[in-house]
């Protein structure tokens, strides 16, 4: 029997998968297309050259343009493969194939809360001071990140209202 749930959670979890597949992929792509820009933000963070300069901290930074740039590539990286991960579990939930929709936008979405969660928040804007900087201060957008992934991944895993063949909930 079809109910409203059995529709709506399906569509809402693939919509919203796919708003942030979408997000993200476009970020991978601006940072491939203009590597530059982030480029730069990745550099002054990690090198912790616009922070309080405290010395107890300052042990911390990486001023290795090499070390800079092997990070923020492995950003790019991250940040494509969570795009292509998430455009799965869209794909899934638009066949009507829940339970592998949940899991590939389940996959997706925490690569997401651990690129702007332990990534951006944790190491970005703790251990590399990032809430002191004035100028390069990404907190405010991966807090935004974060919390929308949070909510989308709790909506994935609303159930749906119908057993798949060969799926126990």
């Amino acid at each position: 029997m079809t109910t409203p749930t059995t529709r709506i959670v399906p569509l809402a979890a693939g919509l919203l998968t796919g708003t942030l597949a979408l997000y993200i992929g476009l970020v991978a792509f601006g940072n491939i297309t203009d590597f530059g820009t982030n480029q730069a933000f990745v550099q002054h963070v990690l090198a912790m050259d616009t922070t309080f300069k405290d010395d107890d901290l300052m042990w911390r930074a990486v001023t290795s343009e090499g070390l800079q740039n092997a990070a923020y590539v492995a950003i790019i990286v991250w940040e494509t493969v969570a795009a292509l991960v998430l455009v799965a579990g869209t794909w899934f939930w638009a066949r009507g194939a829940h339970g592998r929709g949940r899991q590939w936008a389940t996959y997706g979405l925490l690569m997401l809360m651990l690129l702007f969660g332990a990534g951006f928040i944790a190491i970005g804007g703790e251990w590399f001071a990032m809430w002191q900087s004035k100028d390069w201060n990404g907190l405010d957008a991966a807090t935004r990140i974060f919390l929308i992934s949070g909510v989308v991944l709790l909506v994935n895993q609303l159930p749906v209202g119908e057993r798949e063949p060969g799926r126990q909930d």
